[in-house]
């Protein structure tokens, strides 16, 4: 059994939680003013500090923009702006593998589809050079995250949905952190890397072979494979 720390939030969090949640629901819309820093003192109840702390934490998300001497606004919400925190939580937030693959889950079995659908030559070649290097490491007796990331990523870029192909691109450097310790523990057992390679290429295959509904299954197959095998790994761990 695997028990973690009971987290407390800090007061600032929930301040963001808030303001966030009326960003979500259209209450406060892109242009609109926030209240002044004493205003926000009296509705919430708590200190300057934990305010400015708040404020600080939504500029940075980009979710609202402070201008000097006019106060505060909403800014325009676009998909860096609801990506690049999630990538910053993940790189700050421990034992995320797991996690991170439930939601690869929902986001590359898909693209597996659309990419059978929509890819052309040129993406397809894509592809397939990310295989050839993959053999190349897998000879070397080499990891392979590197190639592993191309592969996954070209299939993102194949979908031709921009934001599916932004996200993928603002994660890209905790999706490599992840496959790097992710393929170390996988590496441990003889024949994975073989099999891995293998689950690739029959991906490839079916996305080449413009079948999105096998290219979805192999995603899928090769996602829970991967996962159950963490899953077994941090148990015995």
């Amino acid at each position: 059994m695997i028990l973690k720390p009971i987290r407390t939030r800090k007061i600032y969090e929930q301040i963001v939680d808030q303001i966030g949640q009326l960003i979500a629901e259209g209450q406060l819309k892109p242009g609109d003013r926030l209240p002044s820093e004493r205003e926000l003192v009296e509705r919430f109840q708590v200190s300057r500090a934990s305010i400015r702390e708040a404020i600080s934490a939504l500029e940075m998300m980009g979710l609202i923009e402070v201008r000097s001497g006019e106060g505060t606004y909403i800014r325009q919400v676009n998909i860096e702006s609801v990506v690049t925190p999630l990538a910053w939580m993940l790189f700050i937030e421990k034992d995320t593998d797991l996690e991170l693959y439930e939601a690869r889950k929902i986001l590359e079995v898909q693209a597996a589809g659309l990419a059978a659908a929509r890819a052309d030559e040129d993406e397809i070649n894509e592809m397939f050079e990310a295989l050839e290097i993959m053999r190349k490491d897998l000879e070397l007796h080499h990891l392979g995250e590197e190639a592993d990331h191309y592969f996954h990523y070209a299939i993102a870029r194949a979908t031709h949905n921009k934001i599916l192909f932004r996200l993928m691109n603002t994660l890209s450097d905790t999706m490599k952190k992840a496959l790097k310790t992710s393929r170390s523990k996988l590496y441990e057992h003889e024949d994975t890397p073989e099999k891995l390679f293998n689950e690739h290429l029959l991906i490839y295959e079916a996305i080449k072979n413009h079948d999105s509904e096998t290219a979805k299954k192999r995603m899928l197959d090769h996602l829970v494979g991967v996962e159950n095998h963490l899953a077994k790994y941090m148990i015995e761990d």
